[in-house]
């Protein structure tokens, strides 16, 4: 199938799942995940339809922004650090992968050089999986309180990245976990923080994630087929 057939797919799975969990489809936002791909596959799914585009490495934001339909959103979705943020601070609409004050506190610092507030969102690793970026659910209060002291960001939200298990059961448990989080903070006075975006669900669960309370999804592979890890970045 072309780009265009598997996001119109995307499209209507997502539509579903949106309704059944009592939202429309234009109360989920999906990111067309192009880790290495082409600028021409990248324009390809803009021509079908896409308006955020998502990227894990800094360099490829950069090394891909001059040569994409100018009227799209990009989002730095992977591992950040805090040597490349001046690769993407003028360009992304959104880093979903903030994990410590150290990072808020330089992407606040670029932010400002740039005359800028970048929204972020804070990474939780909701599972425990050692392998995983993120916060923990412990350790989350300290990054919200700190984003108070800061006026070159603005935290809207959650990001979290599932473990790798074939046990659908868990992975729906740990959706839960971090739709309470979600929650529980919105209910809470907490300066320069707005629970406005949970971004959770890739190729493989963002039905799930969505019925789970997901407002935004990552979906890569399931619009541009497997990955040529050839082509990826050094």
């Amino acid at each position: 199938m072309s780009i265009k057939e598997n996001w119109n797919t995307v499209l209507k799975k997502v539509k579903n799942a949106a309704e059944k969990s009592g939202r429309t489809l234009d109360d989920i936002t999906v990111i067309a995940v192009t880790k290495t791909r082409t600028p021409g596959e990248i324009n390809e799914v803009i021509s079908a339809g896409a308006a955020n585009i998502g990227e894990n490495k800094p360099q490829e934001v950069r090394d891909k922004f001059g040569a994409v339909a100018p009227n799209v959103k990009w989002h730095l979705i992977g591992h950040l650090q805090t040597n490349k943020i001046k690769y993407i601070i003028d360009k992304v609409c959104l880093i979903h992968s903030v994990d410590s004050v150290h990072l808020m506190d330089e992407i606040d610092k670029q932010a400002k050089k740039h005359g800028l507030v970048m929204p972020i969102l804070i990474q939780v690793n909701i599972s425990g999986e050692e392998t995983k970026q993120g916060v923990s659910a412990d350790e989350l209060p300290v990054l919200l309180e700190h984003a108070g002291e800061l006026s070159g960001i603005r935290v809207e939200g959650l990001m979290t990245i599932m473990p790798k298990t074939d046990v659908n059961i868990t992975n729906s448990l740990h959706f839960d976990n971090i739709r309470q989080l979600f929650v529980d903070i919105s209910c809470k006075k907490y300066d320069n923080v707005t629970m406005k975006h949970l971004s959770m669900g890739m190729s493989g669960d963002y039905e799930d994630a969505i019925l789970h309370g997901a407002t935004m999804v990552r979906v890569g592979t399931a619009i541009f087929g497997e990955r040529d890890y050839s082509k990826a970045e050094k």
